[in-house]
């Protein structure tokens, strides 16, 4: 994976790295590894979303969302994780890209809404291959 040309930006080892709208998938590993760095904890809340703490009520036992005051330590520190990872995220874009996620409330909604935006679907992406591939396998040397 080629640096971007004129790579002006500094390493620091405390700012996130910046995304500017060009070289999503170099900005995406470095954004990757320095979340890693920064608490490998954080990493699982942008792949499985937010925590949400749930207690239990009722005979037959039903699992439903705590309020605010029910929160106890515990429930708090792994709520802040998510806030923690978005503001490392709002920190490495750009005022385009913001624009963009601004309506998101949870790390992995911008996680997804970036990685959508600048490499597509699953499927997108699949029969972008599929079609390369094809190509590929019908490219012939002419005559001449």
């Amino acid at each position: 994976m080629a640096a971007p040309p004129n790579f002006e930006e500094g390493q620091s080892t405390y700012k996130p790295p910046r995304f500017n709208g060009q070289y999503y998938r170099w900005w995406k590993t470095r954004m990757h590894d320095f979340i890693m760095a920064e608490e490998s904890e954080l990493w699982y809340v942008i792949c499985d979303g937010p925590f949400i703490p749930t207690k239990t009520i009722g005979d037959p036992a039903v699992t439903v969302p705590k309020i605010g005051k029910e929160f106890n330590n515990a429930d708090r520190k792994a709520i802040k994780k998510n806030f923690r990872v978005k503001r490392i995220l709002v920190c490495g874009i750009g005022p385009d890209e913001y624009n963009r996620i601004s309506a998101c409330q949870s790390a992995k909604e911008i996680w997804e809404a970036l990685q959508t935006a600048h490499e597509g679907r699953t499927q997108v992406k699949q029969s972008k291959i599929d079609m390369l591939t094809t190509e590929y396998e019908l490219f012939r040397m002419k005559d001449e």
